[in-house]
């Protein structure tokens, strides 16, 4: 019986910047021998292989995509090469596959096959956010995008607020990058001056921006997030 092949996750920078400055030896050696790939999109997942490897023969890769429009029915075709035995890798539109990507659900799949799933060192902008905030590294919480109603998403930043003192747990969330700016200034009215927010922007990226005030503090300077992505997370101590 022939042995299934392994699922490699392979981290993407976040941004336009060179990839070795992120990422490790160990993703191009990867990319240098792995010619089946699950992404999100075709290009930039072409364009992240090449700007790695640029020996890489764009002719020879088989591309897998894995996006919202993607049936349930269609992943276990995606995985075919891995149990004809052969190696494939798993790469996220930025960043780390399967955290906060729709690539966990290939990984779920890869372990229900019996499939070994081998995670590659990378960027993770929740985890680089977290180290550099200053906040509770002991103990936080991603909780995706809030919502887009307004009163809704009132009652989210107070839940996650008070979340945060009763717990001593710092809440992380994002948003759509072109409503970042709206989310700061929802933020800024809507909690308690003394809560402590950090504002994580463009994370390994030349522009990189992360700061931790109390909101207070914030309501006296002014940041343009627009279309830049962003990382959010609140304490209040």
């Amino acid at each position: 019986m022939k042995l299934p092949g392994k699922l490699y996750l392979i981290p993407t920078t976040m941004g336009e910047s060179d990839p070795m400055d992120v990422l490790p030896q160990t993703v191009k050696r990867s990319i240098e021998l792995i010619d089946y790939y699950i992404a999100e999109n075709d290009k930039t997942a072409r364009k992240s292989i090449k700007a790695v490897y640029p020996e890489k023969k764009q002719s020879e890769l088989v591309l897998f995509i894995l996006n919202k429009r993607t049936e349930p029915s269609e992943h276990l075709d995606f995985i075919k090469p891995l149990l004809e035995g052969k190696n494939m890798g798993l790469m996220s539109e930025a960043g780390c596959p399967g955290v906060a990507d729709p690539g966990a659900v290939i990984v779920k799949l890869a372990h229900e096959k019996g499939i070994q799933v081998i995670p590659l060192v990378g960027p993770s902008s929740i985890l680089l956010a977290m180290m550099a905030s200053g906040m509770n590294g002991q103990s936080f919480t991603f909780n995706g995008y809030l919502p887009i109603d307004k009163d809704e998403k009132k009652s989210a930043l107070k839940y996650f607020e008070k979340l945060s003192q009763d717990k001593n747990q710092s809440q992380l969330f994002i948003e759509t990058p072109y409503r970042n700016n709206k989310l700061v200034e929802d933020i800024l009215q809507i909690l308690n001056p003394a809560t402590h927010l950090c504002i994580a922007t463009d994370i390994t990226l030349p522009t990189e921006f992360i700061k931790t005030l109390k909101v207070s503090d914030w309501k006296k300077l002014k940041v343009d997030l627009h279309n830049r992505p962003t990382i959010f997370i609140i304490h209040k101590m």
